[in-house]
């Protein structure tokens, strides 16, 4: 049983982590990695300090160019830990061997309630294409921070919308199959003040379907997340943000609300299954499926500089 935890990095992810944990678990029994001074939490200063607060649970949110050092801390100091990993896994491809604790990577739409409405839904559907777009302001991100000292904005840091909203990326594999991109464009286009892309456009295809698009970008000032599924008999529109979805099947059209999810509930939902081994465990991004998804992103980025 899961009784202590550890929160390397205490950005707005991390905070986010903590106050969720801290309803989950005694306050006492939570330790953060971090510089900044806490009154209300135990704080350490080093990963090497680790194996004083000895957790049974491991949250990293530092930045993701700094994954690959804590886990391999990890690997070579502690056995049988349970680790999650803020998405993506790595900002660029690694062979690390791990073999000594359980690790899971933080794609958290895989507990989003529409998210697997549309897995139940699709599930025996013959399914021809996949269209999906997610674009915001990066300025309007983080309320801590000014965006053009984020990580979002620093290429050393694991920034850009590829690496950023890996989360399309991840559900779709979830929902359709592996991807195969076929054409790419992948560029800084607005004027936001960053050394990271900030636009990409992918057109691939899964087992499952013939074509899938994605487009996404940091410059959308009206915030939107949507899907749009066509098929044998369905269509579907589904919106995260509005929390809806327009489904017709044949010439039945429905429109289901999922008005009372939030994010903080798909967080809870995401260390419970890790806390407690529950319902939701099998919607848990493994690490080899977060390996992957970082493989593919080196993939696309190698076929846009062509």
């Amino acid at each position: 049983m899961i009784k202590s935890v550890l929160v390397s990095g205490y950005g707005s992810i991390g905070r986010r982590h903590v106050n969720i944990l801290s309803k989950l678990v005694k306050k006492k029994n939570i330790t953060i990695l971090t510089n900044q001074k806490l009154s209300n939490f135990r704080t350490i200063k080093t990963i090497k300090a680790l194996n004083e607060v000895n957790p049974d649970y491991i949250v990293i949110s530092n930045p993701t160019s700094d994954h690959i050092n804590k886990i391999s801390f990890i690997e070579k100091n502690c056995k049988n830990k349970f680790v999650l990993v803020e998405k993506p896994l790595f900002s660029k491809p690694d062979k690390i061997n791990i073999k000594n604790n359980k690790y899971y990577i933080g794609y958290n739409l895989r507990f989003n309630p529409i998210i697997n409405f549309l897995k139940k839904k699709i599930k025996s559907k013959e399914i021809w294409s996949v269209n999906i777009f997610c674009g915001s302001y990066l300025p309007d991100w983080r309320s801590n921070i000014n965006y053009k000292h984020s990580s979002s904005a620093k290429k050393d840091l694991g920034g850009g919308v590829l690496l950023d909203l890996s989360h399309e990326l991840d559900y779709v594999q979830w929902l359709f199959g592996k991807v195969q991109i076929e054409h790419c464009k992948i560029k800084k286009l607005s004027n936001l003040n960053i050394e990271t892309e900030d636009f990409a456009n992918l057109i691939g295809k899964t087992t499952k379907v013939s074509s899938i698009q994605i487009t996404l970008n940091y410059f959308t000032r009206n915030p939107t997340r949507k899907i749009f599924i066509d098929g044998k008999n369905i269509s579907v529109q589904a919106d995260l943000n509005k929390k809806n979805v327009v489904y017709h099947n044949g010439n039945k059209k429905k429109i289901y609300n999922f008005n009372n999810s939030n994010r903080n509930a798909e967080y809870k939902r995401q260390h419970l299954a890790i806390l407690k081994k529950n319902k939701y465990t099998d919607r848990l991004c493994s690490f080899e499926e977060g390996r992957q998804l970082v493989y593919l992103i080196n993939q696309i980025r190698s076929k846009s500089k062509r």
